[in-house]
């Protein structure tokens, strides 16, 4: 990144000028991601569907990326750009560990995709923002930890749980009420596709489980043994039993009151 700001400024995404439009543009965006930690590691997961303002542009959309080996990023914004941008940070990753011989800890991890955010600022103050989530397993602490950022590269460590997108706010509030400290892996993956399904009951921008076309969001996990993605079946069967759930109780589990 370094270099091509030095030589070939215009390669970058956020440095690249736009052409002149009359009225309003509208280019792909993805939706919502929602990740949680439990115990032994960090889930992230994403649904599938793209916008373009009103429209449905692609339905099975990936949005959710092993940055390395041991953290993945979940975007969420202008979709071009946002790919492109993982790209660009899974191969700083790569570029500093064959350079340096070792990784980078968590944190430089997510200070480095802050910077590249930061970068994109003004693409974002053209309507073209991407704000991604960072997941990973901190090699150092122990543990799995989430990062969430705004469109000026501005970083927060989330604990517990974290979702961005246009669904956020709901998929966050169902988080809210379904997520514990004590969770197993399995359960947390539940946790977060439930999350995922509220957030499509409420916003139109996100996809839910797509049955008919076998369309089911992406969950993967990070732990000590580093990034999997769950294999559709395992996904599939989650995403049916909420499914089969819902169609006696529309609005999902109930958290106690007390």
């Amino acid at each position: 990144m370094d270099f091509l700001g030095a030589h070939s400024p215009e390669l970058l995404p956020g440095k690249r000028p736009l052409p002149p439009v009359q009225g309003a543009f509208e280019a792909p965006h993805g939706t919502t991601i929602v990740g949680a930690t439990f115990p032994g590691g960090v889930v992230l997961a994403g649904d599938r569907r793209a916008t373009m303002g009103n429209l449905i542009s692609q339905r099975d959309v990936e949005k959710v990326f092993p940055a390395d080996e041991y953290s993945a990023v979940g975007i969420a914004g202008t979709l071009g750009f946002a790919v492109e941008m993982v790209k660009l940070f899974q191969l700083e990753l790569e570029h500093f560990e064959k350079v340096e011989g070792t990784t980078l800890s968590l944190e430089g991890k997510a200070n480095r995709l802050s910077t590249m955010i930061r970068g994109n600022l003004g693409m974002a103050m053209q309507g073209l923002a991407v704000v991604p989530i960072f997941a990973g397993w901190d090699v150092d602490r122990e543990k799995g930890r989430i990062f969430s950022y705004d469109v000026t590269g501005g970083r927060s460590e989330e604990h517990g749980f974290a979702a961005t997108g246009s669904g956020s706010l709901f998929a966050r509030g169902a988080l809210k009420k379904l997520y514990r400290e004590d969770l197993t892996e399995s359960d947390t993956a539940i946790a977060v596709v439930q999350a995922l399904y509220d957030a499509a009951d409420e916003d139109s921008a996100t996809g839910g489980p797509d049955l008919g076309r076998r369309i089911y969001p992406i969950v993967t996990v990070i732990t000590e043994d580093g990034f999997k993605r769950l294999a559709e079946a395992e996904v599939s069967e989650i995403a049916r039993t909420i499914h089969e759930r819902r169609l006696e109780e529309p609005d999902g589990p109930r958290a106690s009151l007390l």
